[in-house]
């Protein structure tokens, strides 16, 4: 079983967001992402995330906005030092920018999971760098 790390890193293009969540390409899939004529020098992207039982991902951060739903199965999240918390589907959290992701993983060694995300990122930026950088 892989962690997941660092997919979008590798499925978007330079100057387009990233999200650092996996290293699988089926993990993580982008649905749209769009530069919304109301915020300039702003990308919207909007994303799946899908967990094998038991996999999570490394720490990471945000530098835009995210909100995550939670659309099958659970994930236990863990945000600046808040205490972990277990989502499960039809529950959702909101990342304001610069959130440290501490803990990202499925709740479950024997179901997957699957997350919605939106984010809002400076153009150019990713979507979540890994923590250190």
């Amino acid at each position: 079983m892989k962690p997941l790390s660092i997919i979008l890193f590798a499925l978007l293009a330079a100057q387009t967001p990233a999200w650092a969540h996996g290293d699988v390409a089926d993990q993580v899939k982008v649905l749209q992402q769009q530069q919304p004529s109301n915020a300039p020098g702003k990308t919207a992207v909007m994303l799946t995330v899908s967990y094998a039982p038991g996999e999570a991902s490394p720490a990471h951060q945000h530098p835009g906005a995210v909100m995550a739903y939670v659309l099958e199965g659970a994930v236990v999240s863990k945000l600046n030092d808040e205490p972990e918390k277990t989502y499960k589907a039809g529950e959702y959290w909101y990342e304001a920018p610069g959130t440290v992701h501490g803990v990202s993983r499925n709740a479950s060694k024997t179901q997957p999971a699957k997350l919605l995300v939106w984010s809002l990122v400076d153009e150019g930026r990713p979507v979540t760098e890994p923590l250190g950088q």
